[in-house]
């Protein structure tokens, strides 16, 4: 047994191998140096039903935004003599509930209805409503989501259900905490599943093309389904194909090096 078929074999093997495991894509591959892509900047999210909100209320006046800051906690006058929610145990924290219906139950003002708008939507709702009252004249309303999430499914690095701080997560972005597409993902079949008025659709996407970005779920919003189609079970029988003829290879060379090592 000459040594050049050896390591000839060897060779072979390691080529084999690198070929089954590395992926076969690039992200964006139709975009062009210098060419400019617009960027979304009116992005807004969406509130649903079971979200839970951070709705705090400041006004130049302290002690008349305290009623509206009473969310199971205690509130704090800042330096500047606004009042806000307080860092530890406050509405910050416990936030407002939107019930199955969609609607918040705000002190002072009952129940509001707040699911389907965006959140500058709601902020105006809210602030409306307190001027309307004649309850603050000058009411500044701050709205966050405490449990902003959505999924990762198929073929990424590990599934699950991922939190964001914020509400401004791209599809991309979201792959990438999910620990990227695997070898095996098809990447012009990537679905965004969402809950559009009352109804689930599916986006389905292509992340080898700049037309992602011009998509209406480039940015993602709460309770968001991704999921990245795996190849077809052909592709998958031609990647086993592979890794037995990888295996068998590797034994046979094994056997060449130790009958090699004996004479």
């Amino acid at each position: 047994m000459s040594k050049n078929f050896l390591w000839a074999s060897l060779l072979a093997v390691l080529i084999l191998t690198s070929c089954a495991s590395r992926k076969s894509f690039v992200y964006l591959q139709d975009m062009q140096m210098g060419t400019k892509y617009p960027i979304e900047t009116k992005y807004e999210a969406v509130i649903h039903d079971d979200d839970r909100l951070s709705i705090t209320v400041s006004s130049k006046n302290p002690e008349l935004a305290i009623p509206f800051n009473i969310n199971g906690g205690a509130v704090q006058v800042g330096t500047d003599g606004n009042v806000s929610a307080a860092a530890s145990g406050g509405a910050k924290q416990m936030g407002y509930r939107v019930d199955v219906d969609g609607n918040i139950d705000f002190p002072i003002l009952g129940k509001i209805h707040v699911s389907g708008m965006t959140v500058n939507a709601a902020k105006q709702l809210i602030r409306d409503k307190i001027i309307a009252g004649n309850y603050i004249s000058d009411p500044i309303v701050s709205i966050e989501f405490l449990n902003f999430k959505y999924t990762v499914l198929g073929a990424v690095g590990h599934n699950g259900t991922f939190t964001a701080n914020g509400d401004r997560v791209t599809l991309i972005e979201a792959i990438a905490n999910a620990g990227d597409l695997t070898a095996k993902a098809q990447t012009n079949r990537v679905a965004v599943i969402r809950e559009v008025n009352g109804d689930r659709q599916m986006f389905m996407h292509d992340l080898t093309s700049k037309d992602i970005f011009e998509s209406p779920c480039f940015y993602l919003q709460q309770n968001d389904i991704v999921y990245v189609e795996p190849k077809y079970r052909k592709k998958d029988t031609e990647d086993r194909g592979w890794q037995i003829g990888t295996t068998i290879l590797s034994a046979i060379t094994a056997v060449c090096s130790i009958l090699w090592a004996i004479k």
